[in-house]
């Protein structure tokens, strides 16, 4: 693998947020041209210029590149490309993403003369980074949706090996699986299916009349324990270090709660996915100015989890880093 192909040109960085920022640090260290686009005076213009990016407007990054990198959120995009990026990159450039979702749901239409291309490094931007300066990397998946240059693929190639990705994995995908997936992931899993599942727990202990401490540490706290198992050494990792009673209860409680019921609910969520009952919601309620977001969000913050946790964590030292452990208290005050 090598950034060989991308040696002679510029890469354009639109956006300086978490994904950004370390791709535009891991492209720079592997020897690429970077300018970052954003905003004139944005809150994170002076952030790059000062970490030493040559940083222009959007329009003007993507004049001067022969790659563009779309990292900004997703409902910002469409207008980005319409008013920066399709007026001015040029024939045979490349636009590049790290989530298929505006192009598999065509709220973006590529110009027909340049290609397209999406390298998702698979864990958050400060990973990217720090294990790249670790000399390794974190796993990327990469597709190509459109090839005009016919080096599309090398240059997706080219450039998971300058962010790390190379040092790590490569897997090739289609904009349409990386998207769908991604988002049932998001939806049945990881926020959404995680999140329910333990205020549902924390609510069935507080109702049965045990304290909502107590809850908030059984059902919630110790889910990094577990998770942690599984992201080291999957299920059978998780399986080994719990109790044998734990793994009991694994066996015959587990199908319990997550039954047939929610697979087919499951399978509901990746439908509405699929056939973009999600997308067209989603991006109505963007353009709407977020009521129901607001609400529902506004109603993750309020419960009651959220408010046992705030002051339980608030006692959990080794969450506060490096500031300052306050003088303690002369009586030990009880939770609450």
């Amino acid at each position: 693998m090598s950034t060989t192909i991308l040696a002679s040109s510029r890469i354009a960085v639109l956006g300086y947020g978490s994904q950004g920022r370390a791709h535009a640090q891991n492209l720079r260290d592997s020897g690429l041209d970077v300018v970052v686009g954003l905003r004139k005076n944005g809150p994170s213009w002076q952030k790059a210029k000062a970490e030493g990016f040559a940083v222009a407007e959007p329009a003007e990054a993507v004049k001067g590149a022969d790659l563009v990198a779309v990292l900004v959120p997703d409902m910002v995009q469409p207008a980005l490309y319409e008013q920066a990026i399709a007026p001015n990159l040029k024939p045979n450039g490349a636009l590049l993403f790290a989530h298929g979702f505006n192009i598999h749901f065509k709220q973006i239409a590529p110009r027909a003369d340049i290609d397209v291309i999406m390298v998702a490094p698979k864990g958050p931007g400060a990973l990217v980074r720090t294990e790249y300066e670790r000399g390794r990397g974190v796993p990327d998946i990469w597709a190509v949706h459109q090839d005009v240059s016919d080096h599309a693929e090398d240059k997706a190639l080219a450039y998971a090996d300058g962010i790390g990705g190379a040092r790590a994995m490569l897997i090739k995908t289609t904009f349409k699986e990386e998207t769908e997936t991604d988002l049932f992931g998001e939806q049945a899993v990881l926020c959404g299916g995680a999140s329910s599942l333990v205020q549902a727990g924390f609510e069935t202990l507080v109702e049965a009349g045990y304290q909502p401490e107590i809850a908030y540490y059984e059902v919630f706290h110790e889910l990094k324990l577990i998770v942690d198992l599984f992201y080291e050494g999957g299920i059978a990792k998780m399986l080994k270090y719990v109790s044998e009673t734990a793994q009991y209860g694994d066996f015959v409680s587990g199908p319990r709660v997550i039954d047939a019921g929610v697979k087919a609910r499951m399978k509901d969520v990746l439908t509405d996915i699929q056939n973009g009952t999600f997308a067209r919601n989603w991006t109505a309620e963007y353009k709407a100015g977020l009521p129901n977001y607001n609400k529902f969000k506004q109603a993750d913050l309020d419960h009651p989890l959220e408010q046992v946790g705030a002051k339980l964590r608030a006692r959990m030292t080794w969450l506060q880093g490096d500031a300052p452990v306050a003088a303690a208290p002369q009586k030990k005050q009880a939770v609450g």
